[in-house]
C-alpha cells in the first residue's frame, strides 16, 4: 500500500519576516503561502493559525548556512526556531540547508513579473514567501527521493 499523502508547511526563518510556503507529498510541488512579521519574535498566533488551518503532517525549516558551510549569522536563530516548532506543535521539524534559496527565489520572482504573474511591485515579503516555496520543494524532492515522506 503506498504511503497516504501527507502535508508539510515549510518556513524561511527571519528577523524581519518569516516566509511560509505548504505543499504535499502526494504532487510532490509546494507554493508560497504567507509572510509573517517577525520584529520583536515570531508571530505564534499567525503560525498557530496556518498550523491550524492546513493540519501538516510535518514543518521544514531552512537553515542558513555561509557558501563554504560555515555556520551563517543567523543559524543559531533558525535553529532554536525549529526547536520551538517542534516543542509547540509535537510534529516532526525537518530541517533543510537553504544556502541558495534567496538566490533562486529572486530568480523566481523576477520571472514571474517577466511573464505578468507578479506586479512590477510586489509586495513586500514576497521573496520570503518563495523561498520558503524553494525550501519546502527541496524537502519534498529530497523525501520522494528517499521513499519517506514524513
Amino acid at each position: 500500500m503506498p504511503p497516504r499523502p501527507r502535508t508539510a508547511l515549510g518556513f524561511d526563518y527571519g528577523l524581519r519576516r518569516i516566509g511560509v510556503a505548504v505543499g504535499e507529498t502526494l504532487t510532490g510541488t509546494a507554493r508560497p503561502l504567507a509572510v509573517l512579521e517577525s520584529a520583536g519574535g515570531p508571530d505564534w498566533g499567525g503560525i498557530d493559525r496556518l498550523v491550524g488551518e492546513w493540519g501538516p503532517d510535518a514543518l521544514v525549516v531552512g537553515i542558513p548556512y555561509n557558501l563554504d558551510g560555515s555556520p551563517h549569522a543567523l543559524t543559531r536563530a533558525a535553529e532554536r526556531f525549529a526547536r520551538r516548532l517542534a516543542a509547540r506543535y509535537r510534529l516532526p521539524v525537518h530541517r533543510v540547508d537553504e544556502r541558495l534559496s534567496t538566490t533562486a527565489a529572486r530568480g523566481l520572482v523576477r520571472e514571474a513579473r517577466a511573464a505578468g504573474r507578479l506586479a512590477r511591485r510586489a509586495r513586500r515579503g514576497e521573496r520570503d514567501r518563495v523561498a520558503a516555496q524553494v525550501i519546502l520543494q527541496a524537502w519534498l524532492e529530497g523525501t520522494a527521493r528517499q521513499g519517506d515522506p514524513a
